[in-house]
C-alpha cells in the first residue's frame, strides 16, 4: 500500500525545492568576480620641477590641485586593475592612486614615462619579471603582473609602445618609428605566443600609439600568436574630441569570453581646453569590465 505525506512532510519538501531554487540562482554569482580593468596614460606625470632635465622643455609641471583634481577622476574611474602610463614612478601615483585604496607595481626602467599597475587592495598578484625587450632603442619595458581571483588566474601586460606609426602597414615600414615599432611587435607576438602555450587567460593594454582599425597589419601579426579579442574595435574614443583609439585592451585566452558585453567606457573630463590637456592628460581613462569565473 502506497503511504500518503503527512502536511508536514509536504511543507519540509516544498520549502527543501525552494532552498534548493534560491541557490541555485545564486550559484553563477557565487563564483564569479565581476572586475573592472583600466588604461590610463597620464601624460608626463611627475613631481620633478621644470627645467628638470629628465623632462622636455614643453612639459608643464602639475600644481597641486591638478593632483587632487586627477585624484577625483581616479575615484570617478573605481577601477580594480588600471595599467599606468607616462608615470614618473610610486611617487606621482599614489598622489593619484592612494596607498591605502591601490597597491601599485612599476617596471624597474630608469626614464621617467614608466609603465606600472595599480591593483586595488584585496586583489593579490605576483609580479613578473618585466618585459625588458621592448625597451630596445631607449622605449619603456611592459610591466607583467599575475592576478589571482581564487582558483582562476589572470596575467596582465601593460605597454607603452613607440609613436609615430598609427597607421603605417608594417611590412612597408620605413621611418625609424614604424621599424622601431616592428620589433616590438615581435615582441609581443613572443609574449603572446608563450601565454597561449601556458593556457592561462590573458590581458595586454595601454598605449599602443597604433590605430588597429580595418585590415591593421599590427593587429593581424599579434592575432596569428592566439585569438585577440579587440574590446575597442567598431568604436571611435570621445576624449577630447571624436577620434580614434590608440588605447588598447586586448583580451586573450579564456579572458575573451569574460568581457562583459557593451562595457566598454571612456570617462571624458569635464573640463576642456588645451591648457587642460596638460595639467589633467591628454589621453582619457579607457575600462571594459571582466566576469570572471573560479
Amino acid at each position: 500500500m502506497r503511504r500518503r505525506c503527512s502536511g508536514f512532510e509536504w511543507r519540509l519538501a516544498r520549502h527543501f525545492v525552494q532552498v534548493l531554487t534560491v541557490l541555485l540562482c545564486l550559484a553563477p554569482a557565487a563564483f564569479t568576480d565581476e572586475v573592472k580593468i583600466a588604461t590610463w596614460n597620464l601624460n608626463w606625470l611627475t613631481l620633478r620641477p621644470a627645467g628638470d632635465p629628465g623632462l622636455p622643455a614643453d612639459v608643464v609641471p602639475r600644481a597641486p590641485s591638478d593632483f587632487d583634481r586627477l585624484g577625483q577622476y581616479a575615484r570617478q574611474l573605481d577601477a580594480d586593475i588600471v595599467a599606468l602610463e607616462e608615470v614618473d614612478g610610486f611617487p606621482p601615483a599614489s598622489r593619484v592612486f592612494p596607498q591605502d585604496r591601490y597597491s601599485i607595481h612599476f617596471t624597474h626602467d630608469h626614464v621617467t614615462q614608466r609603465v606600472g599597475i595599480a591593483v586595488r587592495r584585496g586583489l593579490h598578484y605576483d609580479v613578473n619579471p618585466d618585459l625588458t625587450a621592448l625597451a630596445q632603442h631607449h622605449l619603456r619595458s611592459g610591466a607583467d603582473i599575475t592576478v589571482h581571483f581564487g582558483t582562476q588566474d589572470l596575467r596582465i601586460l601593460a605597454v607603452h609602445l613607440k609613436k609615430g606609426c598609427r597607421d603605417v602597414p608594417l611590412q612597408r615600414a620605413r621611418s625609424l618609428s614604424c621599424l622601431e615599432l616592428r620589433d616590438q611587435v615581435e615582441t609581443l607576438t613572443e609574449w603572446i605566443a608563450a601565454r597561449r602555450q601556458d593556457g592561462v587567460p590573458f590581458v595586454v593594454l595601454g598605449d599602443f600609439n597604433r590605430w588597429m582599425d580595418g585590415a591593421d597589419t599590427f593587429f593581424a601579426a599579434l592575432n596569428q600568436s592566439a585569438p585577440l579579442l579587440r574590446a575597442t574595435e567598431g568604436h571611435a574614443s570621445p576624449c577630447w574630441g571624436k577620434e580614434a583609439f590608440i588605447d588598447h585592451i586586448l583580451l586573450g585566452g579564456a579572458a575573451r569570453s569574460w568581457l562583459l558585453p557593451d562595457s566598454l567606457r571612456v570617462l571624458v573630463y569635464q573640463e576642456s581646453g588645451r591648457d587642460w590637456q596638460d595639467r589633467l592628460s591628454d589621453h582619457c581613462p579607457v575600462s571594459v569590465r571582466l566576469s570572471i569565473p573560479h
